[in-house]
């Protein structure tokens, strides 16, 4: 196998927490672990170190101003900036990596592809506008994503999803993209958890070991359908069907979710990767009522714990929860329908297990890290 040279530009990146981070460093620790080099230049939104080598990878952040709370990083072109891209342009890449087209820092990945006369790919991972929840911003963020895909539909010809609702996001754009780079999960690392879990939510919480947990992992936004989940759990559950909601994560509703807790609708909080595994291992029913995701990780992970999925049918999840007898996915993320899917995936246990194991085998067959890596080694 011939040793290639991979470099990312991802305007978010570890330790600053998503999906876009998390899909950049598994794919890039997989491409390491194969034999191949890879550079990651990220914004520095944290404010981390600016140079540092993790697990193999090269990574370089560069300095940025944080727009709405990090969610929009735009680079600081002070000395800083210019040390590192001048340390960019002397290196040597076979292919540059380009995640997530609205970031000024995706532009400058293309810009720096374009300098070098390197190949160059974009991979999609959303399915719908970045949503600000004001009328004004929310239509001003729609022109500039518009306007900055401009150029980068210029100086790019290889647009990809992590999955084929990101793909079909991408028309919306005037974009064919040529295939799909999967989100996946390392499932030889969680089962390892599943075993060794760091503490037990159960304990923790003073759960009975016979009821029933449903699972909600993911920023707190409204976008997320958080809030429609927990009025609509709150409405059907009743003391005597010891079923609990705990509620994963943080965001702009975190404070709103703190309002509504009870005992049998627990918020937890931020909590670490092993954590979210030792949650998802002792529920049975992952809700994400969600009206915008492109590939979901936190649906492949509770797939992996075995976890009866119900989600909609916005992005990738239905990639992977192809019918009803995989698990539910529902039109859209109103009050009524969320009710409905959660009475319906609590009244027949039988039905769960059968699409927990149709949900489980097509995910070992197709969302693997090791997968993914060996389709950007071919192309």
């Amino acid at each position: 196998m011939n040793k290639k040279s991979y470099c990312f530009f991802s305007a978010q990146y570890l330790p600053h927490v998503g999906g876009v981070e998390n899909y950049t460093y598994h794919l890039a620790k997989e491409l390491v672990n194969k034999g191949h080099s890879v550079t990651i230049v990220a914004s520095n939104v944290e404010g981390a170190a600016e140079f540092e080598i993790q697990e193999g990878i090269t990574v370089y952040r560069m300095p940025c101003f944080n727009l709405i709370n990090g969610r929009f990083p735009i680079p600081r072109f002070n000395q800083s900036f210019r040390k590192i891209y001048k340390i960019i342009l002397e290196k040597s890449f076979d292919m540059i990596i380009v995640n997530t087209r609205f970031y000024v820092h995706s532009l400058l990945g293309l810009l720096v592809a374009k300098k070098k006369r390197c190949r160059v790919i974009f991979i999609e991972h959303g399915t719908g506008h970045l949503k600000l929840h004001n009328a004004v911003l929310d239509f001003l963020e729609n022109i500039v994503e518009h306007t900055m895909t401009i150029p980068e539909k210029i100086l790019c010809k290889e647009f990809y999803g992590v999955s084929e609702a990101c793909v079909e996001w991408l028309k919306h754009f005037h974009i064919k993209g040529r295939g799909v780079f999967y989100n996946a999960i390392d499932i030889n690392e969680i089962n390892q958890q599943i075993k060794k879990p760091i503490y037990s939510f159960r304990e923790k919480y003073s759960i009975p070991e016979d009821s029933e947990i449903v699972v909600f992992v993911g920023r707190l936004l409204k976008e997320k359908g958080i809030i429609t989940l927990i009025k609509a759990f709150d409405e059907i559950n009743h003391s005597e069907t010891k079923r609990y909601l705990l509620i994963a994560g943080d965001g702009d509703e975190f404070e709103t979710v703190q309002k509504l807790k009870s005992k049998y609708i627990i918020p937890v909080g931020r909590i670490s990767s092993n954590e979210v595994i030792a949650l998802l291992r002792e529920s049975q029913i992952f809700c994400l009522p969600s009206d915008s995701e492109g590939m979901p990780t936190s649906v492949l992970e509770a797939a992996a714990c075995r976890n009866y999925i119900v989600t909609t049918k916005q992005g990738g999840a239905k990639e992977l929860v192809l019918d009803e007898s995989y698990g539910i996915i529902m039109d859209n993320n109103d009050e009524k329908t969320v009710k409905y899917a959660l009475q319906h995936a609590f009244a027949d246990p039988r039905s769960r297990e059968e699409g927990i194991e149709k949900t489980y085998q097509r995910l070992v067959t197709y969302f693997t890290w090791d997968k993914i890596a060996e389709k950007i080694v071919r192309l």
